[in-house]
């Protein structure tokens, strides 16, 4: 028995793997509000724009939208607000390191519900991929569902 919202992929940024070539992913955890976690399991989330950046030893992330709980009331929270991730010291040094070269982002891949029902987001160091590179992407893509259908 499957119980409710667990290792299920509640966002996932397929456009980031179009755009940038991943070269290393880290699984992280994020400061959310109770508000928040409940529109999360509605799965009403958007990870299109976001993007993470490093500040002061610390990663955030911005533009990640979550969208207002529909019984929040007043307490309800900023969809558009900066959130916060949870990182080891020497996965930020390494994250920063990779910032500094040029070309280099940190791109959030999936959010999702961890097995202990925490709310962990992955995010990758990523270099932009030039436009022969998408073509590239596609025309494998293109191929892999070619070779897909004629195999069923």
């Amino acid at each position: 028995m499957k119980t409710k919202g667990r290792n299920d992929t509640v966002i996932s940024n397929r456009k980031a793997r179009f755009e940038f070539e991943i070269l290393e992913t880290y699984e992280a955890g994020i400061i959310l509000t109770g508000t928040e976690v409940k529109s999360l399991r509605a799965g009403k989330a958007n990870l299109q724009e976001a993007y993470c950046y490093v500040q002061d030893d610390e990663v955030f992330i911005k533009g990640m939208t979550i969208a207002e709980y529909d019984k929040g009331g007043y307490s309800n929270h900023d969809p558009q607000r900066v959130r916060k991730l949870l990182l080891r010291k020497k996965e930020i040094a390494k994250l920063r390191k990779g910032l500094e070269q040029q070309g280099y982002t940190i791109s959030p891949l999936k959010l999702y519900f961890s097995d202990r029902n925490f709310v962990k987001i992955d995010v990758g160091l990523a270099r932009g991929k030039k436009t022969y590179d998408k073509r590239e992407s596609i025309k494998d893509r293109d191929m892999q569902r070619d070779l897909d259908r004629h195999s069923d």
